[in-house]
C-alpha cells in the first residue's frame, strides 16, 4: 500500500520528502540516506536529494514503503 502525499506547489525535492515524511529528522541527512539506501523513483534508482517529484511520481524506500506524489487541488 502506497502513501499519498498531496503537495501544494509544484514539485517537492526527495530530500524534501524523506524529512515530511520523517525518514529523515534533518536535511542534512538526505545526502547520507540516498548513498546507503536503493531509493527508487519511478521505478529507477536516484540518489539525488534535489531531485524533483511532481504529482504522479512513485517513490519506493527499501523495506517496501511507497510514496506517490499527488498535487493539493487534483482531486477536485
Amino acid at each position: 500500500m502506497a502513501t499519498e502525499v498531496s503537495i501544494k506547489t509544484p514539485f517537492i525535492t526527495l530530500g524534501q520528502l524523506l524529512k515530511e515524511e520523517s525518514i529523515i529528522s534533518t536535511g542534512g541527512q538526505a545526502k547520507w540516506f540516498l548513498k546507503e539506501n536503493e531509493v527508487l523513483v519511478n521505478e529507477e534508482h536516484d540518489d539525488r536529494r534535489g531531485r524533483k517529484l511532481y504529482p504522479g511520481d512513485i517513490v519506493a524506500l527499501p523495506g517496501g514503503e511507497r510514496f506517490i506524489i499527488n498535487g493539493g487541488e487534483s482531486q477536485a
